[in-house]
């Protein structure tokens, strides 16, 4: 295919017929051929099981709210086809994933952690701690008995202090949150903690913050391990945010097989759907560009980057919501 013309030479707008940043799937707004990302061995299989949740954060990756319905709630029946598919097709899959919304108040959550594990997966699930969860302890500690060492769960905290928490979470969250967190650390359960770049805070002092915390409160998370401590960037969709082209892996030093959808997939059911359909990437559930097809088999093909997120969070941020993928070389 002829390179196209270049938005210093001529007008790119007037070549592709669009306007904008990340509108064109292959090419750049500066007429530069789009990085796209090959699947390898898929590692993390993710079923987001609803959008609903106990809170409104702000700056929510996906405007998870009590009202936001617009992923409804998988059933057991709906994920069980893909740990089928996982198993027959996909032997590098280690780690199947659930997040939401807040995936505690999805009915058949417990039961879904128990099939995963029960096909010889690791468990991971994503949860503020709150209620919600609160209301399945029993059923938790059972299922980390049964199932010894594959049973993780990851509990959101986006500060160290009550009030930078309460400022994204809303008031009347950190205590819940903060129970909740010391309560699965006395029980011995797998745990690590998720939090947001703070503003004004580099790494060190947000871990050493951190750390602190711990310590007051016997909870058994090292601060200091970005695989116990994940620390996500902060994502502003006003900011202006450069797209990656192929020449940017070079220019960068990145590797296109360490970003997220070189790895992994979500699953997801949209409200009024009548099926589940697999997405490239957990930030992406509602744009219909990112969509891949109602199997794992479906999925398996290249990821154009073609949204700001993929420039900011996995790529310039280096994120990735997988628990091995946090863990360092």
């Amino acid at each position: 295919m002829p390179r196209r013309k270049s938005a210093t030479t001529g007008s790119f707008a007037d070549v592709i017929g669009i306007q904008g940043k990340f509108a064109d799937p292959d090419w750049t707004a500066a007429g530069v051929p789009r990085a796209v990302v090959a699947p390898r061995t898929l590692q993390t299989l993710w079923f987001n099981t609803g959008t609903r949740c106990n809170l409104a954060c702000r700056g929510c990756y996906i405007e998870s709210s009590p009202r936001n319905d617009r992923l409804s709630y998988l059933t057991r029946d709906e994920v069980r086809p893909f740990l089928q598919e996982a198993e027959r097709s996909f032997e590098g899959l280690a780690e199947i994933g659930f997040t939401g919304g807040e995936p505690f108040l999805n009915p058949e959550i417990i039961g879904m952690l128990q099939d995963a594990m029960a096909a010889g997966y690791r468990g991971l699930a994503l949860t503020n701690a709150m209620a919600p969860l609160k209301k399945h302890r029993a059923a938790l500690q059972a299922l980390n008995a049964q199932f010894t060492g594959q049973l993780a769960l990851r509990v959101s905290l986006d500060h160290f202090i009550e009030d930078g928490h309460e400022e994204v979470r809303g008031p009347g969250s950190w205590q819940p949150a903060l129970e909740g967190l010391k309560w699965l650390s006395d029980e011995s359960f797998d745990i690590s903690v998720a939090s947001r770049t703070i503003p004004g805070l580099d790494e060190t002092k947000t871990r050493l913050g951190f750390e602190a915390l711990f310590l007051k409160h016997r909870i058994d998370v090292d601060a200091h391990n970005p695989a116990r401590l994940v620390i996500f960037p902060e994502m502003d969709e006003s900011e202006d945010v450069p797209e990656i082209s192929q020449q940017c892996w070079s220019i960068l030093a990145r590797d296109p097989g360490d970003v997220m959808c070189a790895t992994s997939r979500m699953v997801v059911k949209r409200k009024g759907g009548e099926r589940p359909v697999v997405v490239s990437c957990t930030l992406l559930p509602y744009d219909k560009r990112f969509e891949m097809g109602h199997t794992l088999a479906d999925a398996n093909r290249p990821v154009r980057l073609n949204h700001p997120y993929c420039a900011k969070f996995c790529v310039l941020g280096g994120a990735s919501c997988s628990q091995s993928a946090a863990i360092p070389a």
